[in-house]
């Protein structure tokens, strides 16, 4: 049984495939199986994937259509075996040491369910346009309150796409796995959860690439993740009576709507240095 599972829901990624599925093979750390669920895609990703067939580490298997991303987000958790799991989108990039410095972070902090690290926003090419982002001032072991009362106030996810983090297994299970209730929070409903059965430790390291594409510069997207944010964090307030107060709902209710034009701002500039076409859609 290996130590690690890593495990990529891919669809419809076959011009990105490739590159992620070669920075999951070279880490450092070598306890690991990778699994693959394909959400029947039409584009050519199964084909690529059949590439990494003769690799011992690696399983391939497909999804129906139907359910979306928390269908599939789940469905190739569910064939994992490690100890630990991370989820690696069809698109995103891990580097080399993420693997050895977040299974190191958590077998240091036995209290820790959940392991966050920075990571780097990257365009289509694979160039980073952002660095070291994330985690929000963090560094260490945290309490999973307190880490979920920070994300709360800053009106966003502070600990990075799934890319970016490295669960204890059991505990994502005991959490009820990926929270499809909010479709643009899946991540961070899914963190929130977990940190609830245990501490966060934030490794101040960036270990992975967040690829941006073009869905993601869409001004009505923009007010759905933050009108989403808001309602994440009522609904949390109401479900968990004492873990935020009134000030944490108004600082995260006005930072989110902030955030959602400082997105706007961002991705404004991105589809300026991109070229239509270029990214993953």
């Amino acid at each position: 049984m290996p130590r690690v599972s890593v495990v990529v829901p891919a669809y419809n990624s076959v011009a990105f495939i490739d590159a992620t599925m070669r920075s999951i093979l070279a880490q450092t750390f070598s306890d690991f199986e990778l699994v693959v669920s394909d959400h029947s895609s039409t584009d050519g990703t199964w084909e690529a994937l059949q590439h990494y067939t003769a690799d011992p580490r690696v399983r391939l298997s497909r999804l129906a259509p139907g359910g979306g991303a928390p269908a599939n987000w789940n469905a190739v958790t569910d064939l994992a075996t490690g100890e630990f799991v991370k989820l690696v989108c069809g698109d995103d990039v891990l580097y080399p040491e993420s693997l050895a410095m977040q299974v190191a972070a958590l077998t240091a902090h036995p209290s820790a369910v959940l392991a966050a690290s920075a990571r780097d926003i990257v365009d289509a090419a694979g160039t980073p346009v952002l660095r070291n982002r994330g985690l929000g001032g963090l560094r260490g072991e945290v309490t999973g309150t307190e880490a979920v009362r920070r994300t709360v106030l800053a009106g966003t996810n502070i600990f990075g796409e799934p890319a970016s983090v490295l669960f204890r297994r059991a505990a994502l299970a005991d959490a009820g796995g990926w929270n499809g209730r909010f479709p643009y929070l899946i991540d961070l409903a899914t963190y929130c959860a977990v940190l609830l059965h245990g501490n966060l430790v934030a490794v101040p390291h960036p270990l992975a690439a967040f690829r941006v594409s073009h869905s993601q510069w869409s001004v009505q997207l923009m007010h759905a993740q933050g009108d989403q944010t808001i309602g994440f964090q009522r609904e949390l307030a109401a479900a968990r009576p004492g873990l935020l107060g009134r000030r944490h709902l108004l600082i995260g209710s006005a930072r989110a709507h902030m955030n959602a034009l400082g997105r706007r701002a961002v991705y404004r500039w991105l589809g300026r240095r991109m070229r239509p076409g270029t990214a993953n859609e």
